[in-house]
């Protein structure tokens, strides 16, 4: 048995109503969730999973793309809760997951914040309050590109840096499908990268978006979007 899930967690933000996907990968001896959303979100991945017949107490790992909160806000109530479950993420990312170094995105959002209009700024202000919210969580197992795993018949740790220095995406092998994360989102059916506007080096995560595509996979899974098949 392999297979890949990927969860709806519909939200209101403001007056808009937004999705992220997170994904559940399945096999006989592992169940892999690959981002666990926002702070608080919790409750929503257990529901969602329920929806697909799951239950969040079978997870052995919960991978995470990168360090910004919509992607691991949960991670610490997920821990907490299911003590067994195994963090995932990258060399490079692990630090500032962890709490070890100080989140990028934060630094990025307090910079900005001074550069912010007067009628911006408690919007601003407000933001870095839910960044400095974000509970870091200790990784369990450090991962590099190009690292193989028996998840769902086999993955590959794609290094797509870029939107952060450490972001990593999932090649399932046998299934020729691709997890992005935040290395590409996907907009009016097309592939683009995910918040250019926050992206920490958009070189870097133009090569990234390129590095994906070489894989012609069958489907990609953005976080941001949903699936595409090409």
């Amino acid at each position: 048995m392999n297979e890949i899930i990927v969860l709806d967690i519909k939200f209101q933000f403001g007056d808009v109503e937004d999705i992220i996907h997170p994904t559940v990968l399945i096999d006989d001896k592992n169940m892999v969730l690959i981002d666990c959303g926002y702070t608080g979100f919790l409750p929503a991945i257990e529901k969602a999973m329920e929806e697909n017949n799951l239950y969040c107490g079978d997870l052995t790992h919960v991978l995470i793309t990168h360090q910004d909160h919509d992607h691991m806000g949960s991670l610490y109530k997920l821990k907490q809760k299911y003590p067994h479950v195994q963090v995932v993420a990258s060399k490079n990312e692990s630090p500032y997951i962890s709490g070890k170094l100080k989140s990028l995105r934060l630094e990025q959002a307090e910079a900005m914040q001074e550069k912010l209009p007067p009628e911006q700024k408690s919007f601003g202000a407000e933001f870095c309050n839910i960044l400095k919210n974000v509970q870091p969580v200790e990784v369990d197992l450090e991962v590099c590109d190009g690292d193989i795993f028996d998840w769902c018949g086999g993955c590959t740790i794609i290094e797509t840096k870029g939107h952060t220095p450490g972001h990593i995406s999932i090649f399932v092998n046998q299934k020729k499908v691709m997890i992005t994360g935040d290395a590409a989102a996907l907009q009016n059916g097309k592939l683009v990268i995910a918040n250019p506007q926050y992206t920490l080096d958009l070189d870097e995560a133009e090569a990234s978006l390129c590095k994906i595509l070489t894989y012609e996979a069958k489907e990609i899974i953005c976080y941001h979007g949903g699936i595409l098949v090409p």
